[in-house]
């Protein structure tokens, strides 16, 4: 019913169910995996009203998995490209009771799915880009309103400067419309930047 692509691997299509509702598959060497692609193959769609949660776990040798909910699929987005290249091994962001089968330490990354209501699966996937993205948002607008009142403590009337050839000069209004781009096209897509 699944497949997966893991950058610079096959396609893999060996799910395991681990419960009712759980598939897992694993990623063998998944240290240079950047980003992976979860779809449905085609051959059995999901029941109505239901989705797909996409969990990823990291290899660590010394713990258990730690899960990462990455989004969703459903029948009407049967496909997703989910980056994993900033997810890190020790994230504490594990879902509590949550698992897919019996835990044991691996070397490998593991892909999970559960199948949920699709309100649900919506809401959750929401909530997970959410968490990830208010950083960065927050990230970002700290960074440039720094940078704008540093740039600021420099300014100086026409009547201060002293004019030398190996300068340039930026009008201060110049330096506040790129802030007021930067934050507006933060709050757009926190991730432009990439």
């Amino acid at each position: 019913m699944f497949g997966v692509i893991a950058s610079g691997k096959l396609v893999q299509t060996d799910f395991q169910q681990c419960g009712e509702t759980k598939f897992a598959t694993t990623v063998m060497e998944a240290d240079s995996v950047t980003d992976v692609v979860v779809f449905l193959t085609g051959a059995q769609p999901f029941p109505p009203e239901t989705a797909g949660l996409v969990y990823f776990s990291w290899p660590d040798a010394e713990a258990p998995p730690t899960w990462h909910l990455l989004g969703y699929i459903s029948n009407d987005k049967p496909s997703a490209i989910f980056s994993i290249a900033d997810l890190k091994k020790d994230n504490p962001k594990n879902f509590a009771g949550f698992s897919f089968g019996e835990q044991k330490m691996s070397h490998h990354a593991q892909i999970g799915i559960s199948v949920e209501p699709l309100t649900v699966a919506s809401e959750q996937a929401s909530r997970a880009v959410d968490r990830t993205t208010k950083p960065i948002v927050e990230f970002g607008q700290k960074m440039i309103e720094n940078f704008v009142n540093y740039v600021a403590s420099f300014t100086l009337s026409v009547q201060q400067v002293t004019p030398a050839i190996d300068e340039n000069y930026v009008p201060l209004s110049a330096l506040r419309n790129w802030y007021n781009n930067f934050e507006r096209r933060l709050r757009i897509n926190p991730t432009f930047w990439k």
